[in-house]
């Protein structure tokens, strides 16, 4: 669709927006409305989207000049400043679709007014367009696991502490993934690839089961299902990948790519879901020094877990663990290894006994 056609949308549904919210809104206007808004998916998107947008506006407090107080105006009385006073020129900013067609008729001077309403909300609220026009956000607080619906039918697990933004277009599914971690469930498209963008990587499938984890400029990526391309651009280096910039990653396969490059390790399938136990609120460790086991469970508490001590950090530990209930995990350790702790309002400091 040219951009002619789609200022001309956007102009008529800015100018039934203004129409309804003038005070003067019949039945009839109603029904026009209606039979505008069905006539095209485009008419209704467009419609919603200044709708939103305009409701948004309403907190602004630049929008209510002229009105006492110290809150915005309410909505049907945006008209009270003295930029949208259609009395101040004399102007009937009425708009009426003409006899066979779906659009409002707009004069030269009205559709001047419907651009100074456009441009008015391009000002007040251009973030919140802009928010809109990259996607939907979502986020966890620490702790948090939540599950998100995509309208192609994927799903998306969220870790505890992340954040992704989520936008679908005609050729491309794109989730920005802020930070923290988040497990795909990709419904089959080939037309349109699923891309995970972390910072300068790109993860890139179109129907498989994967996640990704962030810290920083650094990700990590675990592949039960199908295949995914991880595309950075420094080196690779691991078992199977020949040296290039795009990695291909198939089922059990772990990769860690950062500023250096990419290492890939080739494990089993059911070693590779083990790195994902924490979609059950689980957290498994097997062989693990408590100093990453520590670091982990601090990804899930905020109480965090300290310790000071090398030869504390390097002990070994094995076993399941709840993600949230670090107070069990540290009970545990008092009963079963060389190790006190002490706990103070914001963490809980382990040290040799």
């Amino acid at each position: 669709m040219g951009t002619e056609r789609t200022k001309q949308i956007d102009a008529a549904a800015s100018a039934w927006l203004i129409r309804r919210d003038s005070g003067s809104w019949s039945a009839a206007d109603q029904a026009c409305l209606e039979e505008w808004l069905n006539a095209s998916a485009l008419n209704r998107v467009a419609f919603l989207r200044l709708e939103l947008a305009w409701e948004d506006a309403a907190r602004l407090k630049a929008l209510g000049a002229g009105v006492a107080g110290d809150r915005p105006p309410p909505p049907g009385h945006w008209n009270l400043t003295p930029f949208f006073d259609p009395h101040a020129s004399g102007e009937d900013i009425s708009a009426q679709p003409e006899a066979g067609s779906k659009y409002p008729r707009l004069g030269r001077r009205r559709f001047r007014f419907v651009a100074a309403a456009m441009l008015l909300l391009v000002i007040g609220v251009g973030a919140y367009l802009e928010l809109a026009r990259s996607g939907e956000l979502y986020a966890t607080p620490i702790g948090g696991l939540a599950s998100v619906p995509m309208a192609d039918g994927s799903q998306v697990m969220l870790n505890t502490d992340s954040q992704i933004r989520i936008a679908l277009t005609d050729t491309e599914r794109r989730v920005e993934l802020g930070h923290g971690e988040a497990f795909f469930e990709v419904s089959k498209d080939a037309a349109r690839p699923f891309v995970v963008r972390a910072g300068n990587k790109r993860v890139i499938a179109v129907g498989t089961k994967f996640s990704v984890r962030r810290e920083g400029n650094d990700i990590e990526v675990v592949v039960t299902e199908g295949k995914v391309r991880v595309e950075h651009g420094a080196a690779v280096h691991g078992s199977g990948v020949d040296g290039s910039a795009d990695v291909f990653l198939t089922p059990g396969s772990i990769a860690r790519a950062g500023d250096a490059g990419v290492l890939v390790q080739r494990k089993s399938l059911p070693e590779a879901e083990e790195q994902l136990s924490w979609r059950s609120g689980v957290l498994m460790f097997r062989d693990q020094g408590l100093g990453e086991a520590a670091a982990e469970f601090n990804r899930y508490n905020v109480r965090k877990i300290v310790i000071r001590d090398p030869a504390v950090a390097a002990l070994k530990i094995e076993g399941n663990f709840r993600a949230t209930n670090v107070e069990a995990f540290v009970r545990l350790l008092e009963s079963g290894f060389p190790v006190r702790a002490e706990t103070q309002a914001d963490q809980i400091v382990l040290a040799a006994k």
